[in-house]
């Protein structure tokens, strides 16, 4: 794989994951009906909602700075986990109809935060082995 190719699909990774998780932070810092209905189903509203939301911003800024990436990516699995985890046991696929737009969101993001960890593994390697 070329240099260029890495680079650009790294790029791509990072935009995709950074933007679905900036453009539900407007749902979640504005009390949306649905976001509301998603954190009161789970026992965590308001204060689940709020903090995930600042997680999810800390976390695309940190994927979008290439020296933070693997910083962004690790907090991105664990958070898109977390929210599929709810989809399957608590709130289901679809939630308030929404065809399983919120779900298949979290799923990309979680796809595209490992595959970055995997692009970026020599940097957990240095990170796990300096302990």
């Amino acid at each position: 794989m070329s240099k260029k190719f890495a680079n650009t699909t790294t790029w791509v990774l990072r935009i995709i994951a950074a933007l679905i998780l900036l453009q539900t932070l407007f749902f979640k810092f504005t009390a949306a009906e649905e976001s509301v209905y998603i954190f009161s189903a789970i026992g965590m509203e308001p204060w689940g909602r709020i903090g995930t939301g600042v997680l999810e911003l800390l976390s695309s800024v940190l994927i979008l700075i290439p020296a933070t990436t693997l910083y962004g990516s690790v907090l991105a699995i664990g958070l898109m986990t977390g929210a599929i985890f709810f989809h399957l046991t608590k709130l289901g696929i679809s939630i308030q109809n929404d065809g399983g737009q919120l779900f298949i969101y979290a799923v990309v993001v979680l796809g595209c935060s490992v595959a970055l960890v995997i692009i970026t593994r020599q940097r957990l390697m240095e990170l796990l082995s300096n302990k």
